[in-house]
């Protein structure tokens, strides 16, 4: 047996993570972690034991979304470690800060062939901002200060650190945590303030793409500020709902697309487009620049991006909410009613579908349930599937960070997890998990996790028995289908095999007394909601004979 007295580098890295106040570590615990999982019992921080690391990552990953801190998942080596690649890469894609750290075979192994030993350093170099292996144990205070400085930055995203086995039971002196330190996002040069609020007072329609960065500035009322200084309708990205509120009288409801929406319009009609805290990752702008003539500009914390569709006319660099006040101070536009018409013709499709009462359900009818028995502060994870793209396209977000979608990686299997991290943060507000039923069947396990935490959280199935999503573009690409069916388990028999509650939606209007049900439960509950996704090809179609609106 160890001697527990000793300061070992794990019991260091456990330190050095406190100090970054970190308060859940997600993952799996493991014979090269195992240093690191006694020093944890020593420890204020709560480990959350996961089913499968996939999960522990995006557990971290929504935990940094909706906090600005950076979530920590951990893993043992080798096939735990690969497990987290998918996680990994979802957040630093979306621009989601997290550390994630695994266990290694010790140094002494690592130049041959050895069980379980894999390059991890180089396996998620491109995947991350930053990914270094621990070789000593005095350099843990800088390696960790430095991977959550890399996943907090302005961009934020992913880091990742390799832990060595024999490293962690090394003693270790007097070294001790770093201090916490991040830089603060410079003001706007006030020239290039002026410069901008003068293009803008020239422009006789110009319309906001609004994008994560707005939210990750906590600058959501600047935002709105700025839009109704200008007279501006506001169109977001996926990731960017609820910065503009939904029933603002400038909001034009969400972008991304591939197909010409009807927010498209409002795009082709504007004579100048500005951009803030926009990604590109999300919403290319070949897709609303097709040919290269509107007038950009380019307002967030980093330059933009080198792109052909996207040459900027000016750009004005530095902290957001500093940016939109002094742009907002400056420009003085005439009161008017912008795309008044395609605003209401945007609100009207979207409560379209609300009293149908077909079965299987549309997608439209279950979105507008889904704000119905939720609250504007309860929070919704969307996974990935045909269900993300009428949730970005319908589902009305009142407040930033309360609909939130895998857009820049787009990976399935995230809602599930990520309404366990999301009800861990806010226990006092309702977390729904929206699901497809091949996208809930990737990380299905973690019904266990939700339940063993006596967690109160809501799933809903749309349940086609197919990939759906798929089926859609094949449909539309070459008219016919190609091995996407599958066979899905009696939901609600799943389960109650975990101790959780299970619903089946018989006719439409029970939907939304289950869901308020469901709320209400005190635990785990799962709704199987089967879903007319006939309804995917009538929306390309319309969208393909739209010509106007």
């Amino acid at each position: 047996m160890k001697n527990n007295d000793k300061m070992t580098a794990a019991k260091l890295l456990v330190k050095c993570l406190e100090n970054e106040g970190v308060e859940y570590i997600f993952g799996i615990p493991g014979e090269e972690n195992i240093a690191v999982m006694d020093a944890l019992l020593d420890s204020n921080i709560t480990f959350i034991t996961t089913r499968h690391e996939q999960a522990a990552a995006f557990m971290a990953d929504v935990y940094g979304r909706l906090t600005g801190k950076a979530g920590v998942c951990m893993s043992t080596l080798g096939p735990g470690a690969t497990n987290l690649v998918t996680g990994v890469a979802d957040g630093n894609m979306d621009r989601a800060p997290m550390v994630a750290i695994a266990g290694q075979g010790a140094t002494t192994r690592m130049h041959k062939e050895s069980h379980q030993i894999l390059d991890l350093v180089n396996l998620f170099q491109p995947i991350t901002k930053y990914s270094v292996q621990i070789r000593e144990p005095e350099i843990v205070p800088e390696i960790v200060r430095k991977a959550f400085k890399f996943a907090e930055a302005e961009k934020p995203g992913a880091s990742f650190i390799d832990f060595p086995e024999n490293i962690a039971d090394m003693e270790v002196g007097d070294a001790k945590p770093l201090k916490v330190q991040s830089a603060t996002a410079p003001h706007a040069p006030v020239g290039k303030c002026k410069q901008v609020a003068e293009i803008i007072e020239k422009a006789k329609n110009p319309i906001i793409i609004a994008g994560n960065g707005v939210i990750r500035f906590d600058a959501c009322d600047e935002l709105v500020e700025l839009a109704e200084a200008i007279n501006a309708p506001v169109a977001t990205t996926f990731m960017a709902k609820g910065a503009m509120p939904s029933s603002h009288a400038l909001s034009l409801g969400t972008v991304g697309l591939k197909a010409h929406d009807l927010v498209a319009f409002g795009i082709d009609e504007a004579d100048l487009v500005i951009c803030i805290g926009y990604d590109m990752v999300e919403y290319d702008p070949a897709h609303w620049n097709k040919n290269m003539e509107h007038k950009i500009i380019h307002i967030d914390g980093s330059p933009a991006e080198v792109d052909s569709h996207y040459i900027v006319e000016a750009g004005v660099i530095g902290n957001l909410k500093n940016s939109m006040k002094r742009i907002a101070a400056r420009c003085e536009r005439e009161p008017s009613k912008p795309m008044e018409k395609l605003r209401n013709k945007i609100i009207a499709e979207l409560t379209e579908h609300a009293d149908d009462d077909g079965f299987p359900v549309k997608p439209q009818k279950i979105i507008c349930d889904i704000r119905k028995a939720l609250n504007p502060e309860d929070i919704v994870i969307s996974d990935v599937g045909a269900h993300k793209m009428w949730m970005a396209r319908m589902f009305q977000a009142e407040r930033p960070n309360t609909c939130i979608i895998s857009n820049g990686f787009a990976s399935m299997g995230i809602a599930l997890p990520g309404a366990i991290a999301a009800k861990l943060i806010y226990p006092e507000r309702n977390i729904l998990a929206v699901c497809g039923d091949s996208g809930f069947m990737m990380n299905n396990q973690e019904i266990e996790t939700a339940v063993r935490l006596g967690l109160n959280i809501t799933v809903i199935i749309f349940n086609d028995n197919k990939y759906g999503l798929i089926e859609w573009h094949q449909l539309r690409e070459f008219g016919r289908k190609s091995h996407i069916d599958v066979t899905n388990p009696d939901f609600v028999m799943f389960a109650e095999s975990f101790g959780a509650k299970g619903y089946k939606v018989n006719k439409a209007e029970e939907l939304l007394t289950i869901l308020e049900t469901a709320f209400n439960d005190g635990g785990v509950s799962i709704i199987d909601c089967p879903v007319d996704y006939s309804e995917n090809m009538k929306l390309t179609k319309k969208l393909q004979e739209l010509k106007s609106y």
